[in-house]
């Protein structure tokens, strides 16, 4: 199993397939290179690059030095990018594409960004903002694992109570997800608050393609065009029939697309590949 060193110390583990420009996949909530979209999108993507596929800090094979902070995840990925020759591109799905955002913000080598469906579902609240964070803490600090993934996925992604409870009748893989549930509160920590980090935003500097499914929460597709709006000379796409949940092979070709478009960035016009977002 290779690794990779971060500044802190912490031993990531990751695994690399395919050849050609580095691409490295950036995980949301709960999901790790063995379980979740990963493991079917990286041999898709590994016909055109080669693709990193990496446990996120805390999950799988990959340590969890403390205290946790967004910068010491950004520094995963610099570890990661030295790895991988230099410069990488990145792939984020949800709160993986914050992470992501957040990587380029801070001016690490990355050639291009591909963001799905970042969760900024607060882009509408009024009023305080839920501490997430301290309710996710103080439920694993109690040994509350299965509670803490019930709150995530109920009270943070509002996923019907129905459907939360089929999910913890299925034992393997929700004892795959307690396994993890300690990681909540970094997702969470990563989301700012679930509200877009404007300044943040406007601070990436590479070609960057903001992705979303038609058929996704109305909150998800507005925070999308918002986000693809004020990063700059950012682009938009929405992809035909799909969800939070998106299919691998819907979404690998349109990632390969953009990645492979080589005009350098100085040049390249702005360009739109869907204007009708409504914001």
């Amino acid at each position: 199993m290779p690794t990779v060193t971060s500044r802190d110390g912490t031993s990531i583990a990751f695994d690399r397939t395919g050849s050609g420009p580095a691409l490295i996949l950036v995980d949301g909530a709960l999901c790790s290179r063995a379980f979740g979209p990963m493991p079917k999108l990286a041999p898709l993507l590994a016909q055109s690059f080669t693709v990193y596929s990496y446990d996120r800090r805390g999950r799988g094979e990959s340590g969890d030095t403390q205290p946790y902070d967004i910068a010491r995840e950004v520094e995963d990925l610099e570890a990661l990018i030295r790895e991988a020759g230099g410069s990488a591109s990145l792939l984020g799905l949800s709160s993986g594409a914050a992470l992501a955002m957040e990587a380029a913000a801070s001016g690490l080598p990355i050639d291009k960004l591909v963001m799905y469906e970042a969760p900024y579902v607060g882009v509408d609240a009024t009023g305080p903002v839920p501490d997430h964070v301290g309710k996710l803490r103080a439920l694993v600090a109690a040994d509350r694992r299965g509670d803490a993934v019930q709150y995530f996925m109920k009270d943070m992604v509002n996923v019907p109570s129905i459907f939360v409870w089929i999910m913890r009748a299925m034992v393997p893989m929700f004892t795959k997800l307690k396994a993890v549930a300690h990681t909540l509160p970094y997702d969470a920590t990563v989301m700012r608050g679930f509200k877009i980090p404007t300044e943040r935003a406007a601070a990436v500097r590479v070609p960057t393609l903001v992705i979303a499914g038609d058929k996704t929460q109305p909150r998800l597709i507005k925070a999308a065009g918002i986000l693809a709006k004020t990063i700059p000379g950012a682009q938009y796409r929405a992809l035909k029939g799909q969800t939070h949940n998106v299919d691998a092979k819907v979404l690998a070709p349109v990632v390969t697309e953009f990645l492979r478009w080589d005009l350098p960035a100085v040049s390249r016009p702005t360009l739109r590949l869907q204007q009708n977002v409504s914001c």
